[in-house]
């Protein structure tokens, strides 16, 4: 096969402000780009399938949910939702029972509305924490 990486193009308002939240969501250190119209953040020391993700500026807002999203698997879901509310990102569906492969999620969109799920075992899930309960 000659694939050799696998990115994500996500529109957006405000690329400057969605490619810092999402660099320091998940890790990424490059950044290329000025946002007229595209912002790329890639590198990390976390080893992915992804290999970046860009953040192309269009006029139009968002207008009904994502037909696609990120989820982002950790261990320990109650303090990986935690970080991402403290750097600005909201819960839209608190964990819920187990489910798909016996995972739990939590459904979150970034500044600008974008969902993403927060991934893991129920093991991780503190499940009387008031972070994933907003």
């Amino acid at each position: 096969m000659g694939l050799r990486a696998m990115g994500v193009t996500i529109d957006c308002h405000d690329p400057e402000q969605l490619a810092d939240f999402w660099a320091e969501a998940i890790g990424f250190n490059n950044r290329q780009g000025n946002g007229d119209p595209y912002i790329t953040i890639s590198g990390s020391d976390i080893e992915r399938a992804v290999n970046h993700l860009t953040f192309q500026k269009v006029p139009e807002g968002k207008t009904a949910k994502h037909r696609v999203h990120l989820d982002l698997f950790v261990d320990d879901i109650t303090a990986e939702v935690e970080r991402f509310i403290g750097i600005g990102a909201t819960v839209i569906t608190p964990a819920g029972e187990p489910s798909h492969l016996g995972f739990i999620a939590v459904v979150l969109a970034d500044p600008e509305g974008g969902e993403f799920c927060v991934v893991g075992r129920p093991e991780f899930h503190t499940a009387n924490n008031a972070s994933t309960h907003s």
